[in-house]
């Protein structure tokens, strides 16, 4: 090859693969969202409000409702539920089943691990039906824990997510719902990660299933969530990646393949985790740093923040992170416990991202009375607080 067309080449490639890392991300699906779950901030979305049948995913709030009701004391993992023939029906109409038997008492624990594990459909009946008597019942509490958490674009027909008009969500209520889930029932959503059940049936041989979500077998931290298939809707699936103390949540709907939805799925967990960082401010309630006093029995008050702060930036930017506190200081004593002294100011690069308050931690009361006066005379002649 001569010079000459050593050089077009090298051209040609240079561009070519400018053009290529250029090129805006995208993911084989109708509709997507994704999250970091620290931070909340929604890292990739796309038609994140299209309205879709849910299908399966639906299970993830059938799980949501058992789960407060065990919660609150109300019902209980050892707990045994009839099975109707209504429920045993739909294990024997070709869809994901249990294969739980008509007369069967079984556990609350195996009927959840039955609905998250299997997917069974004859498992969710079960449930729903001996939490709320009837599935259209507890179809009405669904939708209103649903709405209560902020689903505001969700209405569940049913309990399994099986063909059904007005079952309908959004990849974005879907994403509320799972964070939902992972945030307030850490003991029982270890039940998503376990890749195989064994249901010791009736009348027959144990029965051992795999778990539906393909990248619980991949080894990359996924630990969840849900995966779902309609011919209408095709293939979806809500999905949970921890690695590194962090942790990403991604809900796709629409996938043209089982193997384009694990595919897909994946590549948009790996580019949230390679692309951005998420760096902690603070922790609830611990303290943050400390602020001047004056007229104080105490130098310095101990502040925090309410709430767990996270931010999640591009990756190689934490430069362009800036934290500042603003307050009228010293502050001046008497101050309470929990008293709100100062601001927490967070931007990045040049932009206001957040601002928190800071609250103290501790009660500072005055100086008695000389020592105010003498503080005050070192202030006026010194400069001195």
């Amino acid at each position: 090859m001569n010079k000459k067309l050593l050089k077009i080449f090298i051209l040609f490639t240079l561009i070519f693969f400018s053009k290529a890392n250029s090129a805006e991300f995208d993911v084989k699906a109708k509709t997507v969202i994704m999250q970091d779950y620290l931070s909340g901030k929604i890292l990739f979305e796309k038609e994140p409000d299209l309205k879709i049948f849910p299908a399966s995913m639906t299970k993830i709030m059938t799980t949501i409702i058992a789960f407060d009701l065990i919660e609150s004391g109300q019902l209980n993992l050892d707990e045994k539920f009839f099975v109707s023939e209504n429920a045993w029906r739909l294990s024997q109409a070709g869809y994901s089943s249990m294969f739980i038997m008509v007369g069967d008492q079984i556990s609350v624990e195996n009927l959840l691990r039955g609905i998250i594990v299997s997917s069974g459909n004859d498992a969710c009946i079960a449930l729903a039906e001996g939490i709320a008597g009837t599935e259209d019942e507890f179809a009405i509490m669904m939708t209103a824990k649903a709405k209560e958490i902020g689903m505001t674009n969700t209405n569940f027909a049913n309990s399994s997510g099986i063909n059904h008009p007005d079952n309908l969500s959004t990849v974005r209520d879907i994403l509320i719902m799972s964070n939902y889930l992972i945030k307030n029932y850490p003991e029982y959503y270890k039940y998503f990660e376990e890749k195989e059940f064994t249901w010791d049936r009736t009348g027959g041989d144990p029965i051992t299933q795999g778990n539906r979500n393909p990248l619980l077998y991949k080894n990359i931290g996924v630990d969840g969530i849900k995966t779902g298939f309609l011919a209408y809707e095709k293939f979806s699936l809500a999905s949970s990646i921890k690695r590194n103390n962090r942790r990403l949540i991604a809900v796709g709907s629409g996938f043209d393949s089982r193997n384009s939805r694990s595919k897909e799925s994946q590549k948009l967990l790996a580019w949230g985790l390679t692309n951005f960082d998420t760096i902690e401010i603070a922790k609830k309630k611990s303290e943050f740093t400390e602020l001047d006093v004056w007229l104080g029995s105490k130098d310095k008050v101990k502040v925090h923040t309410e709430n767990d702060i996270y931010i999640t930036i591009k990756k190689a930017r934490i430069r362009n992170l800036e934290t500042k506190i603003i307050y009228n200081g010293p502050v001046e004593a008497p101050i309470k416990n929990g008293d709100k002294i100062a601001k927490l100011i967070i931007n990045y690069e040049g932009k206001l991202m957040s601002e928190h308050d800071l609250l103290s931690s501790e009660n500072i009361n005055k100086k008695n009375i000389i020592s105010r006066i003498w503080k005050s005379i070192n202030y006026l002649i010194w400069g001195d607080v």
